[in-house]
């Protein structure tokens, strides 16, 4: 395959033994996938703040082939939220491994995970994750309604939070990371890029893939071209994909 993905609920947090029989962390772990040979594209999902290690961040500017895309879940801008949800992560540890990570990799793209109106949520935690989403800047995200779950500690939890209060934050918090992911996508207007193609397109002689910020992308090719790397002119920028058109083949079959 030209493009793996490292798949795990908290796959960073990955030790193992090296081919010498040694204790190896996942950042080795980075390193030796990216010697395979005909291994284009290196990714991983989903990562914990916790286990992003100096190593890790180092490698993400040290191999080529791992991806300049992050999905890290932070899940809330309140420190008082984030010992609720039982993160072990404050803000600043959050904000502090963004910084090393667009020190190493400055074209590197962050994505998370949100959720709103936990029990005991104030409208100034609320406010705490806006102006760190503001802060960071999402390529894109995912976020939600708080749902009580039976079993878990926060489903008997007081002060819970009233459902047209979670409705209202969800949506402005949603409004906020839409404009990011457009204003992120419009950036790419005029550049040429990379992409994977993955399969068919929208409409008949079209095919798409993705850039290594894990962008939708639609052009016209034919299909013959699924599976390879090619060079592409983005025209466009839209709220969920871009479109371009089709300059040159980079990694043949």
């Amino acid at each position: 395959s030209r493009e793996v993905t490292l798949l795990g609920q908290n796959v960073n947090a990955w030790h193992g033994l090296g081919p010498d029989g040694q204790p190896a962390s996942f950042a080795q772990l980075i390193h030796w996938l990216a010697e395979l040979p005909g291994l284009l594209r290196l990714r991983y999902t989903t990562s914990h703040p916790r286990d992003m290690g100096d190593d890790l961040i180092a490698a993400h500017g040290k191999v080529p082939a791992l991806m300049p895309f992050l999905h890290l879940p932070v899940q809330s801008g309140s420190d008082r939220m984030l010992a609720a949800m039982n993160r072990k992560h404050t803000v600043a540890d959050y904000l502090a491994i963004i910084d090393k990570l667009r020190a190493a990799r400055p074209d590197i793209a962050i994505s998370s995970d949100f959720i709103v109106g936990h029990p005991g949520e104030t409208e100034a935690d609320f406010q705490a994750t806006l102006d760190l989403v503001r802060r960071v800047r999402f390529a894109s995200a995912f976020s939600f309604k708080y749902s009580a779950r039976p079993g878990t500690p926060a489903a008997g939890a007081p002060m819970p939070v009233a459902e047209d209060v979670k409705d209202r934050r969800l949506q402005e918090l949603q409004a906020l990371l839409r404009e990011q992911q457009s204003e992120f996508n419009a950036s790419c207007a005029g550049r040429t890029v990379d992409v994977l193609i993955t399969g068919p397109g929208r409409r008949p002689g079209q095919i798409g893939g993705r850039t290594p910020w894990l962008q939708p992308v639609h052009m016209n090719g034919p299909e013959s071209l699924i599976g390879r790397i090619v060079a592409v002119q983005i025209a466009a920028g839209h709220p969920n994909s871009l479109t371009g058109t089709l300059i040159e083949e980079l990694a043949g079959a």
